[in-house]
Order: structure tokens, then C-alpha cells, then sequence
């Protein structure tokens, strides 16, 4: 577990984080308070130093880095599984970091070795990290260059070591508010944390795919997306090591049977062998509406419904989410014309919507999102995903598609005929063109499905799994693998339910589903209702402890195990019956 304490100047940050640590055996406290320069002396500062000193109990070790600051990301690579690590304080090591580099006017002067720690922070392997860190940002704006220069720098590191943390406290007047990740934290010596309540309150995002809602990074740009990108993928040998350990845990009965996968796929995608649960999961629900065919049966009103129960935190997705602890975010996406008779999106949508999905992807990320789901609702979303599936693999389009059910609960057997005609028509006007990706997307798939495909891009790129669980997500998941083969890799499926564009899709993908439940909660639904019993698999493979093997007892005859298999083979040879037989001429021999 990673943790990082917030404070301003004596609000008892340290204090809190010593607590956090007090229950441990061992601590390997790391200071990174540098030296003054030039041999000068504060006596202040050399009390303030000498009181943290006296606070730390005899049985903990301290590695001083001082004007090293290189070194802490390296302490932290190296750590081992079963240390607890006392990192203070991250303003220290900042102050380190620019004095080392011989420059105090330039505010990105430490962004590189800012990004490399919070690398090391997320791959720190120990039991418990917790690292202390001012808030500049309280206090008033620095009366000097070097000072706005480090207000600056504290606040970017602060960001990137928080998106990297599993939980984070800020401490004010010796008061403590856990703003991510406090419920599975407690604190000792007389001092408790009140666990605070899950946020399970879906929050919004809605708005087209273009204009203001791009204009909110890079200058409202839109990014490059081209097949053949260079992704990250899962560690395959922590993957293979995290099912080989289960093999090794004093579980009661035979193991975790059909979740096994989850624990391998886990342990990839978190590079650890003994992978930790899901604590902040996040659903995305997308609404893209569709008009043609592809939307026979459907209706735009039961989509707008679905999209506000999830806004006002009612409805199936909403009471999933808080049973799973996950939070919602609802995007609103473009309406896609008729594809069976012209183009769904324009070129300039899909590069809005594609560039949309990979920030909302990274921007999850760096709010410390460790697990994406997909969600859709929009009319019309099964068509298209069918549509796609079956361009891309050549699947029948009368046998991709599910039965059509209105909002009253019956079977709409002319509609199902109509989106199966829509289909058709689609494949039969695009037949001549190119099979790309970026074209796939315009041709067919509409807002939600394009925004989805870079959701999948961007989370690959920040190393982040995604949980898919219907058309819209099957169907974006072909499509970014044209974009880059890794994405399937950070794909899991709990569940194909019992859908035949799923079911298609995923065999072509390669994500194999470890349930079979057939469950028909709405897209997204599943993987929600599921996520509880995985993290309760992953719970106990990391909490299990290794079984411990008897020890042998040595042989009653005194023989080594090498002399009792040769004993073993000259009894069979002497029981053998061909032994007494006697040689009886054969009568060609006569």
C-alpha cells in the first residue's frame, strides 16, 4: 500500500505519518533533508531535525539521502516485499533535486526526475509506503523567484505522486481528511482516523465531442491515431508467477478454480506477483444515439432515461456501482446518422471522439483510477457494434444479433428484421472501401463506440486494465487492437452474456470470459455485479499465507531414495512370471 500525507508548515503531517507505520516491527525511515550549502549553520532548523530524530523508536533504521536525491527513487525500486518505508519529506528531496541541478529559475527544471519518482512510487514493491509532503499551494504566493519556482514543482509532484498513491490524507491543525483511499487505513497511539463513507454519487460529463470539451488540454487539439502504435503490455512473467503462487497458498479446499485467470491477469497488469484488489474503480457510461435502421425498436427516450438514472445515482448501474464501490462518470457522445446509407461520423468526429475517450482514460489515471469499465446505453449501439463485428470477421449478420426487446419487455421481431437489414445494406455500401480502423469507425461505429476504441488506447498507454462486458466494448476492443495489438492484453471479460456479438468478438480477440453466468444487466452491469466477488479472489491470494511443508521423516530401511528404486526394480524383475518361464522352440526353428 502506498499513502502519501499532505501538510502545510507544522499541521502534524509527520506525526500522522509515524502513526501510520507504529504498529510495524521495522521501519526504514528515509530522510531527505539536505545540508545547508556552504557550510552554514540554523539553529532552528538542526532542533526541528534532532526532534524528528528523538520521535523515531530504536528498531527503526534511517538511510539518509540528503543531497542524493537520486537515490530515493532507487530505494524504492529496491525495496522488498515485506519492508515498510517512512518517506520525509518530498519537499526535502525537492529541494535536493534543484540544488543538485544548479537551478533555481526554472519551474520545469525537475519535471523529468518528478516523473521518474512517481514511477517508482507506483512499482514500489514494499508492504507500506508512506511519504510525507508539504502543500505549498495553502500558503501565500512566494515573495521570490526560487520560491514560486518550488510552490510550482511541489504542486506537480504532489499531483503525480497522489495519481500514484493508493490513498492520500491532507492534515490541517492536527486534523486528519482522507481524500482517497482511508477506509482500510487506521492510525495508532491514541490518534483515529473516521473511516470516511464511499462516494459512490455518480458525477457527470456531458457534452458533444468537439469544441469546449477538447479545449480543456493541449490547446483543444486533437490527437494522432494511427495503426501499428507502440502500447505497453502486461508483465508476463509476474502474470505467470502470481498463478504459480497460488499454488503454493494454505487455501482451504482446491483453490480458486474458474478465477485463477483474474489472479494471473491481475498480477500482470499490476506487475506483482501477489496482486492487490480493485479500491478505486470507475465506470464509464456512454450514450451515443444512432437514426436509420440501426436504431429499429429502440427509443431515444429509454436511453435518455438510463443516462439519467445513472446522473441522479438511481437505477441498476447506480446501485451496482455503490455495491462495488466504483464511481460513474456518464458521457453524453454525438448522435451517428443512418450507416446503411451514408457515413455515421464524419473524420473530424472520430478524431474528436477517439482524442475525448484517451483522456477521459488518462485522466482516470491520474485521479489514481486503478480499474476502467465500460458502460453504454445508447439506441441503436447493438447494431453498430454488429455491424463492425461482422465486417471485421466475417460473421453473419442475422446470427450477431440478439433478439430486439422494446421498453415494454417484449420481442420486436420486425424490428430485429429491419437492424438486420440495415446491416446488411451497410456492409453492401462500404464493400469497395478500406478496412482501417480510422474508416471502420467512421463508416459504422458512431460517437460511442469511437469514444470507447480511445478509451482502450489511452488506457493501454497509462497501463491501466479495462473490464468490458457488451457490444459497445467488443466492439471498440477490435477496433484498438487495429490501432495497437497491446490493447487486448489489458482487457478483461467477466462474462460474454450469452450475446453473440460478444461471444464472436471475444473468440476473435482472444479475451476469454472467466464466467458464465449469462447475465443481462445492461452493458456494463456484469462486470459491476462481478467485481466484489474478484476483489474478494484477490484479497485472499494476496492475504493467504504459503502452506508449510512437513518435514520428511526419514526412511525406516536406512536406504537412500536412489538404492530403494534399485531395490524396487530387482523385485519386480525377480516377481516377473517371464522369469521361471522356460524357452520353448518355436516350430519354425525345426
Amino acid at each position: 500500500m502506498r499513502l502519501l500525507v499532505l501538510g502545510g508548515i507544522r499541521s502534524g503531517k509527520s506525526e500522522v505519518a509515524e502513526s501510520l507505520v507504529a504498529d510495524a516491527e521495522r521501519v526504514r525511515y528515509v530522510a531527505t533533508a539536505p545540508e545547508l550549502p556552504g557550510g552554514l549553520t540554523d539553529e532552528a532548523w538542526a532542533a526541528r531535525l534532532a526532534r524528528h530524530r528523538e520521535r523515531r523508536p530504536a528498531g527503526w533504521s534511517t538511510e539518509e539521502i540528503g543531497t542524493e536525491p537520486e537515490r530515493l527513487a532507487d530505494l524504492l525500486h529496491s525495496a522488498k516485499p515485506e519492508d515498510v518505508l517512512l518517506v520525509d519529506d518530498l519537499g526535502g528531496w525537492l529541494t535536493a533535486v534543484f540544488d543538485t541541478g544548479g537551478d533555481w529559475s526554472d519551474a520545469h527544471a525537475a519535471d523529468a526526475r518528478i516523473a521518474a519518482l512517481a514511477d517508482a512510487v507506483r512499482g514500489c514493491p514494499a508492504a507500506l509506503l508512506v511519504m510525507v509532503s508539504p502543500e505549498a499551494g495553502l500558503a501565500v504566493l512566494p515573495a521570490t523567484a526560487a520560491g514560486r519556482t518550488f510552490a510550482d514543482a511541489n504542486g506537480l509532484l504532489n499531483q503525480r505522486v497522489a495519481a500514484a498513491s493508493d490513498g492520500v490524507a491532507l492534515v490541517i491543525a492536527g486534523e486528519v481528511t482522507w481524500l482517497r483511499g482511508g477506509s482500510a487505513v487506521g492510525f495508532a497511539g491514541g490518534r483515529e482516523a473516521a473511516a470516511p463513507v464511499a462516494d459512490t454519487t455518480p458525477f457527470t460529463f456531458t457534452g458533444a465531442v468537439a469544441g469546449s470539451v477538447l479545449s480543456t488540454a493541449d490547446g483543444g487539439e486533437a490527437l494522432s491515431f494511427q495503426p501499428g502504435m507502440e502500447l505497453p503490455l502486461p508483465d508476463e512473467s509476474t502474470s505467470a508467477e502470481a498463478g504459480e503462487r497460488l499454488l503454493t497458498l494454505k487455501l482451504n479446499g482446491a483453490g480458486l478454480g474458474g478465477l485463477v485467470p483474474v489472479v494471473r491477469f491481475a498480477g500482470g497488469t499490476q506487475g506483482r506477483p501477489d496482486p492487490r484488489p480493485w479500491q478505486q474503480p470507475r465506470i464509464l457510461v456512454l450514450r451515443g444515439d444512432r437514426t436509420g435502421g440501426f436504431a429499429a425498436g429502440d427509443s431515444s427516450a429509454a436511453a435518455d432515461e438510463r443516462l439519467q438514472d445513472v446522473v441522479d445515482g438511481t437505477g441498476t448501474l447506480a446501485m451496482l456501482a455503490a455495491t462495488a464501490g466504483a464511481s460513474v462518470q456518464a458521457i453524453d457522445c454525438p448522435e451517428a446518422g443512418p450507416a446503411e446509407l451514408h457515413d455515421a461520423l464524419d473524420d473530424t468526429s472520430v478524431d474528436a471522439a477517439l482524442t475525448l475517450g484517451w483522456r477521459l482514460a488518462d485522466a482516470a489515471a491520474n485521479e489514481g483510477v486503478d480499474l476502467l469499465v465500460l458502460g453504454a446505453c445508447g439506441s441503436g449501439s447493438d447494431a453498430a457494434a454488429a455491424s463492425i463485428v461482422a465486417v471485421l470477421t466475417g460473421g453473419e449478420p442475422a446470427a450477431l444479433l440478439g433478439r430486439v426487446v422494446d421498453a415494454t419487455g417484449f420481442v420486436d421481431d420486425a424490428a430485429w428484421i429491419r437492424k438486420v437489414g440495415a446491416i446488411r445494406d451497410a456492409r453492401h455500401r462500404i464493400r469497395a472501401r478500406s478496412r482501417e480502423p480510422h474508416t471502420i469507425l467512421s463508416m459504422l461505429g458512431g460517437g460511442d463506440i469511437a469514444v470507447a476504441t480511445g478509451v482502450l488506447l489511452g488506457a493501454a498507454s497509462r497501463k491501466l486494465p479495462v473490464m468490458i462486458d457488451g457490444p459497445v466494448g467488443i466492439a471498440a476492443g477490435l477496433v484498438a487492437r487495429d490501432y495497437g495489438a497491446q490493447t487486448r492484453h489489458w482487457l478483461l471479460m467477466p462474462d460474454h452474456g450469452d450475446n453473440p456479438t460478444v461471444r464472436l468478438a471475444a473468440d476473435v480477440l482472444g479475451v476469454t470470459p472467466f464466467l458464465q453466468l449469462k447475465l443481462g444487466l445492461g452493458e456494463g452491469g456484469t462486470a459491476l455485479a462481478t467485481l466484489p466477488l474478484i476483489n474478494t479472489a484477490l484479497t485472499l491470494a494476496a492475504a493467504t499465507p504459503p502452506r508449510v511443508p512437513a518435514p520428511a521423516e526419514p526412511p525406516s530401511d536406512g536406504l537412500t531414495e536412489q538404492e530403494r528404486i534399485e531395490a524396487e526394480i530387482q523385485r519386480v524383475v525377480a516377481d516377473s512370471p517371464t522369469a521361471e518361464m522356460p524357452y520353448v522352440k518355436p516350430s519354425w526353428e525345426d
